[in-house]
């Protein structure tokens, strides 16, 4: 059986972030990232946050796949 690629959602709940759509959206429009900054260097995160982004990234496990949605969204203008 394939294991599921987890979703932006299951990310948020990960991260211990609020996860339903509407929580998701709002956290995108008020942290909006300079193009410059990595998604891992965005002074919103908690040490512990910033690490799992780090190593979901690095190890390019399925976590990267919701990870980079999340940078896409948070770097758009």
């Amino acid at each position: 059986m394939d294991a599921l690629i987890p979703t932006l959602e299951a990310l948020f709940e990960q991260l211990g972030l609020k996860s339903t759509p509407e929580a998701i959206d709002a956290f995108i429009v008020a942290h909006p990232l300079p193009e410059q900054v990595k998604l891992i260097d965005a002074p919103f995160w908690t040490p512990q946050q910033a690490q799992f982004l780090k190593e979901e990234l690095r190890e390019d496990a399925d976590w990267a796949i919701p990870v980079d949605e999340l940078n896409q969204r948070l770097h758009q203008s």
